[in-house]
């Protein structure tokens, strides 16, 4: 049986001298991990900071996309619920529990995005609106343009419409 061996411009055994900069581009969980050793050390002239800063602002945007998406996720299966009793399942329940659960942790790891939520949730209510269309082949007129849920109902473990 012959061994497979990842290429690797650094001997066995040592690591990789390329500049860290140039890491990012080639490796990046390379560039992760010796961009927190740098930290650990207090070797912060050797960072490569314009890429660090870049990381760290997306970071903040990766936690307000992920609580908008669900929330959109929320709304529509609501929505679902709501303008289609027939089809209700217990996969619409679960995805609606799952959905709260994921919105509550994200607002507990990250309080000033309560701040973010209002701000997002008339948006974020006509985009589940038509994704709520496109899903269950209504038309869009069916859903009401203004959210019939308000943005409190959401966090309600015991609230589903018309029920």
């Amino acid at each position: 049986m012959t061994s497979t061996r990842l290429p690797s411009s650094a001997k066995p055994g040592e690591r990789d001298h390329r500049s860290n900069e140039s890491l990012y581009e080639t490796d990046f969980v390379e560039w992760i991990d010796k961009t927190a050793e740098l930290l650990k050390q207090g070797k912060f002239s050797e960072l490569d900071l314009e890429n660090l800063i870049e990381e760290v602002e997306s970071l903040g945007r990766h936690e307000k996309n992920a609580l908008r998406s669900n929330l959109r996720i929320l709304l529509m299966h609501l929505l679902k619920w709501q303008y289609q009793p027939g089809k209700r399942s217990n996969s619409w329940r679960g995805t609606i529990i799952e959905h709260r659960i994921r919105i509550q942790d994200t607002l507990e790891d990250s309080p000033s995005l309560k701040n973010f939520y209002p701000q997002i949730f008339d948006k974020t209510y006509q985009q589940a609106r038509q994704k709520a269309a496109e899903e269950t082949g209504l038309p869009l007129e069916t859903f009401p343009v203004e959210s019939p849920y308000a943005s409190e109902q959401m966090m309600d473990a015991e609230f589903l419409p018309d029920e």
